[in-house]
Protein backbone atom coordinates (compact mmCIF):
# COMPACT_ATOMS: atom_id res chain seq x y z
CA UNK A 1 0.00 0.00 0.00
CA UNK A 2 1.26 3.46 -0.83
CA UNK A 3 1.39 6.09 1.90
CA UNK A 4 -1.72 8.27 2.22
CA UNK A 5 -2.33 11.74 3.59
CA UNK A 6 -5.84 12.58 4.78
CA UNK A 7 -7.77 14.64 7.35
CA UNK A 8 -8.47 13.21 10.79
CA UNK A 9 -11.30 14.89 12.69
CA UNK A 10 -11.94 14.69 16.45
CA UNK A 11 -15.43 14.72 17.93
CA UNK A 12 -16.73 15.06 21.47
CA UNK A 13 -18.78 11.85 21.60
CA UNK A 14 -20.48 12.19 18.21
CA UNK A 15 -17.93 10.52 15.91
CA UNK A 16 -20.24 7.57 15.14
CA UNK A 17 -23.14 9.84 14.13
CA UNK A 18 -20.87 12.16 12.15
CA UNK A 19 -19.15 9.37 10.24
CA UNK A 20 -22.47 7.66 9.49
CA UNK A 21 -23.71 11.02 8.14
CA UNK A 22 -20.60 11.44 5.95
CA UNK A 23 -21.02 7.86 4.68
CA UNK A 24 -24.61 8.73 3.75
CA UNK A 25 -23.44 11.87 1.94
CA UNK A 26 -20.39 10.45 0.11
CA UNK A 27 -21.13 6.71 0.02
CA UNK A 28 -18.38 4.16 0.43
CA UNK A 29 -17.11 1.81 3.07
CA UNK A 30 -17.24 2.88 6.72
CA UNK A 31 -15.32 1.07 9.45
CA UNK A 32 -15.68 2.00 13.11
CA UNK A 33 -13.69 0.69 16.09
CA UNK A 34 -14.51 1.52 19.70
CA UNK A 35 -12.33 2.08 22.76
CA UNK A 36 -13.93 -1.08 24.15
CA UNK A 37 -12.48 -3.13 21.30
CA UNK A 38 -8.99 -1.93 22.19
CA UNK A 39 -8.71 -2.72 25.88
CA UNK A 40 -11.32 -0.60 27.68
CA UNK A 41 -14.48 -2.79 27.53
CA UNK A 42 -15.81 -1.66 30.93
CA UNK A 43 -14.86 2.02 30.71
CA UNK A 44 -17.58 4.66 30.34
CA UNK A 45 -16.21 5.50 26.87
CA UNK A 46 -16.18 1.84 25.70
CA UNK A 47 -18.78 2.52 22.99
CA UNK A 48 -17.13 5.72 21.77
CA UNK A 49 -15.12 5.64 18.55
CA UNK A 50 -11.36 5.18 18.92
CA UNK A 51 -10.89 5.11 15.14
CA UNK A 52 -13.26 5.48 12.22
CA UNK A 53 -12.48 5.52 8.53
CA UNK A 54 -14.60 6.24 5.48
CA UNK A 55 -13.26 5.31 2.04
CA UNK A 56 -15.49 6.69 -0.71
CA UNK A 57 -15.98 5.54 -4.31
CA UNK A 58 -14.37 8.83 -5.41
CA UNK A 59 -11.18 8.01 -3.53
CA UNK A 60 -11.74 10.32 -0.55
CA UNK A 61 -10.60 9.03 2.83
CA UNK A 62 -11.86 10.63 6.02
CA UNK A 63 -10.76 9.46 9.47
CA UNK A 64 -12.24 10.40 12.82
CA UNK A 65 -12.44 9.54 16.50
CA UNK A 66 -14.01 10.69 19.71
CA UNK A 67 -11.66 12.66 21.95
CA UNK A 68 -10.08 10.20 24.40
CA UNK A 69 -10.75 10.71 28.12
CA UNK A 70 -8.49 13.36 29.61
CA UNK A 71 -7.88 15.18 26.32
CA UNK A 72 -9.37 18.58 25.60
CA UNK A 73 -11.90 19.06 22.83
CA UNK A 74 -11.48 22.42 21.10
CA UNK A 75 -13.86 22.97 18.16
CA UNK A 76 -11.87 24.60 15.39
CA UNK A 77 -8.69 22.85 16.53
CA UNK A 78 -10.12 19.38 16.02
CA UNK A 79 -8.51 18.43 12.70
CA UNK A 80 -5.20 16.59 12.35
CA UNK A 81 -3.41 15.46 9.20
CA UNK A 82 -2.86 11.69 9.17
CA UNK A 83 -0.10 9.87 7.30
CA UNK A 84 -0.57 6.13 7.05
CA UNK A 85 0.74 3.19 5.09
CA UNK A 86 3.15 0.29 5.37
CA UNK A 87 6.42 1.82 4.10
CA UNK A 88 8.03 2.08 7.53
CA UNK A 89 11.21 3.84 6.40
CA UNK A 90 9.30 6.47 4.43
CA UNK A 91 6.83 7.16 7.23
CA UNK A 92 9.49 7.22 9.99
CA UNK A 93 11.41 9.75 7.90
CA UNK A 94 8.34 11.95 7.56
CA UNK A 95 7.69 11.76 11.31
CA UNK A 96 11.29 12.67 12.17
CA UNK A 97 11.30 15.64 9.81
CA UNK A 98 7.86 16.88 10.90
CA UNK A 99 8.91 16.68 14.57
CA UNK A 100 12.11 18.72 14.02
CA UNK A 101 11.55 22.03 15.78
CA UNK A 102 8.08 20.89 16.81
CA UNK A 103 6.62 18.91 19.70
CA UNK A 104 6.19 15.14 19.92
CA UNK A 105 3.07 14.27 21.93
CA UNK A 106 3.20 10.49 21.26
CA UNK A 107 6.54 8.91 20.34
CA UNK A 108 6.48 6.78 17.18
CA UNK A 109 6.34 3.26 18.64
CA UNK A 110 4.28 0.05 18.63
CA UNK A 111 0.75 0.52 20.00
CA UNK A 112 -1.93 -1.76 21.46
CA UNK A 113 -3.56 -2.25 18.05
CA UNK A 114 -0.30 -3.63 16.67
CA UNK A 115 0.83 -0.78 14.43
CA UNK A 116 3.54 1.79 15.03
CA UNK A 117 1.96 5.17 15.75
CA UNK A 118 3.17 8.61 16.75
CA UNK A 119 1.80 12.13 16.97
CA UNK A 120 3.47 15.51 16.80
CA UNK A 121 2.93 19.17 16.03
CA UNK A 122 5.31 20.65 13.49
CA UNK A 123 7.14 23.94 13.98
CA UNK A 124 4.22 25.76 12.35
CA UNK A 125 1.67 24.33 14.81
CA UNK A 126 0.03 21.81 12.45
CA UNK A 127 -0.82 18.51 14.15
CA UNK A 128 0.21 15.23 12.51
CA UNK A 129 -0.42 11.53 13.19
CA UNK A 130 1.70 8.81 11.61
CA UNK A 131 0.54 5.18 11.56
CA UNK A 132 2.75 2.44 10.13
CA UNK A 133 0.60 -0.60 9.38
CA UNK A 134 2.00 -4.00 10.24
CA UNK A 135 1.64 -7.00 7.93
CA UNK A 136 -1.55 -8.95 8.62
CA UNK A 137 -1.14 -12.59 9.72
Amino acid sequence: MASRLNPYVSFDGTARQAMEFYADVFGGELTLHTFGEYGAPDAPEADKIMHGQLETPSGYVLMASDVPPGMAYNPGDNIVVSLSGDDADELRGYFERLAEGGTVSVPLEKQMWGDEYGACSDRFGLSWMVNIGQPQA
